[in-house]
């Protein structure tokens, strides 16, 4: 038996969907605007865990192209029923104003790292939606309802509606079964039935740090359901200390080894000093991530071992411990037909007019299209940040030759904010490094009037960022071993939830490479390799 350390899932691993087949645990989380969508990991011990599969990798499952920040695909729901995985997912399209635009969709495969089906389209009466296989063999569909009427709660309740596997599609009208309790902001709804009961858990409170799960349970399907004598059964909302913040959205398993656990979205803040207090509980620049507790059972309810308050670490099942590597290499060389599984870019997959790892072998060739505020197609290769100190490095070769033309390494939150150490071109310098930051859509361009000239003789560029908990730096070289760290210091906090103008986003920070363009005449950078290293 282990012992467990909280989070399991680190950086922005949102929304956890948890599934057992056997012996083998799988945990869906939400990838919102990033493609491929949804991220399923797979695991022997619930201690250890190895992304496997980004399903969603098809334009014809999923097109995000003009998706919100922070739209695309909200709180995926993973099962296994039937010889097949069942994936649930929402694609969201709209989130300013009074309305959710988002649409429901199911998709299903033998294997978890298979070929996933076309999409069944379901509802779009909400998000958060999750199938219910009942032990009749029949399937139901539960789901928030949205509610864009002025002066009404957003949040009317969770319907439920069969689904028909012959007909692939619902039948039968939505019901409402559950109005949610007095915390409010329900959803995320999942149906589990045990010992003649069937239990609903929910999310409330909203998914900032006053987020927590609720249950309620009925004898019937459709109510009426009975809350939980002391929900909520975890949240982070009165321990304003805890390191797990921002506990909810969960979602619960019952281990071979007959034993019960959760698993629940966190976020941890950084360290207060230098922060400024904008929010009194800090920034989660890593954005909500997945932890774990132990579940009992006591009167037919469910409660969360050692309280409703998140341990940072638990005991684990009683299984012999199983590692697996990282599924990442802290070295990233392009030698591969395909891109690491631990790469994503902004809402399209990049077709060959745009990444290319045959164009120039060795090399990944990014031929540059639209500006980082673009909603639409950006050549933005990145991956998460998964820990509050590390080194990310890359070389990139790139002749511009127009200020319109950049390429180079970003660390980016949305399209509203950002940082870029580009190569880009002066009228009287030639090619030149630059800093551009993006803060809440407000420009800035630290080295204006101190541009860095790269030598005539140099090709490739190196280029690297520090980050250091509460603040990040670039440096660059030109050989690779005399390396000058540029003096402008940027604040993690800034590519947050929390700081976000406006709020309603819940991703993370990413780190990659990015060519851009905006003349149109599809220039491309070619970079040797990307580096990640956590200190």
């Amino acid at each position: 038996m282990s012992t467990i350390e909280n989070p399991i899932l680190t950086g922005f691993n949102p929304d956890p969907s948890i599934c057992r087949v056997g012996e083998d645990y799988y945990i869906a989380v939400s990838t919102f605007e990033w493609f491929p969508g949804v991220g399923i990991y797979h695991s022997k011990d619930l201690k250890n865990w190895k992304l496997v599969s980004r399903p969603l990798n098809r334009l014809s499952q999923l097109n995000m192209a003009g998706n919100p920040d922070s739209g695309g695909i909200w709180a995926p729901q993973l099962s296994y029923e039937d010889g097949q995985f069942w994936l649930i997912y929402t694609d969201v399209k709209v989130t300013d104003g009074r309305w959710k635009d988002c649409h429901n969709y199911l998709a299903t495969c033998e294997t978890i790292a298979g070929e996933w089906s076309e999409p069944v389209y379901l509802n779009s009466s909400g998000f958060d939606p999750s199938l219910f296989h009942d032990d009749d063999g029949r399937k139901y569909l539960v789901n928030m309802m949205w509610d864009h009427r002025v002066g009404n709660h957003n949040f009317y309740g969770i319907v439920l509606q069969e689904y028909d596997t012959q007909q692939q599609k619902l039948v039968g009208k939505p019901e409402l079964i559950f109005k949610g309790t007095d915390i409010k902001l329900t959803e995320a709804p999942h149906l589990y039935k045990l010992n003649g009961y069937y239990y609903l858990l929910t999310a409330e409170g909203g998914t900032r740090f006053d987020h927590a799960v609720t249950v309620a349970r009925s004898t019937t399907l459709r109510g009426e359901y009975e809350v939980h004598p002391e929900n909520p059964i975890l949240t982070s909302w009165p321990y304003p200390r805890n390191p797990l913040q921002k506990a909810g959205h969960a979602s619960i398993v019952h281990t071979h080894t007959n034993e019960w656990f959760l698993v629940h979205l966190t976020g941890r803040p950084l360290p207060r000093e230098g922060q400024p207090v904008l929010d009194p509980r800090g920034f989660c620049p890593l954005g909500r991530e997945t932890a774990i507790q132990r579940v009992e059972w006591k009167a037919d309810w469910p409660y969360v071992v050692g309280g409703p308050e998140p341990s940072l670490t638990i005991e684990g099942p009683q299984l012999a411990e199983v590692k697996v590597e990282p599924g990442y290499n802290e070295m990233e060389t392009f030698n591969e037909n395909t891109l690491n599984i631990h790469f994503q870019t902004l809402r399209i997959p990049l077709e060959e007019d745009t990444l290319s790892l045959t164009d120039h072998p060795g090399y990944l060739r990014l031929y540059g299209k639209e500006s980082l505020t673009s909603k639409f197609k950006q050549a933005y290769v990145a991956r998460r940040w998964e820990a509050f100190t590390f080194q990310a490095e890359t070389k990139v070769t790139f002749y511009p030759e127009t200020f319109q033309q950049a390429a180079g390494l970003v660390n980016y939150y949305n399209t509203e904010n950002w940082t870029a150490l580009q190569v880009s071109w002066h009228e009287q310098k030639g090619r030149i490094l630059d800093l551009t930051q993006c803060d809440n859509f407000t420009f800035s361009q630290p080295l204006t009037g101190n541009e860095i000239s790269i030598p005539e003789e140099v090709e490739g560029v190196y280029l690297r960022v520090d980050v250091e908990t509460d603040l990040y730096r670039y440096s660059y070289s030109f050989d690779g071993e005399t390396w000058t760290e540029i003096p402008v210091e940027f604040h993690s906090y800034k590519l947050s939830d929390d700081y976000i103008r406006g709020g309603g986003f819940f991703t993370g920070a990413f780190v990659g490479m990015q060519c851009q363009d905006t003349s149109g005449q599809n220039a491309h950078a070619d970079f040797a390799y990307f580096k990640y290293q956590e200190k």
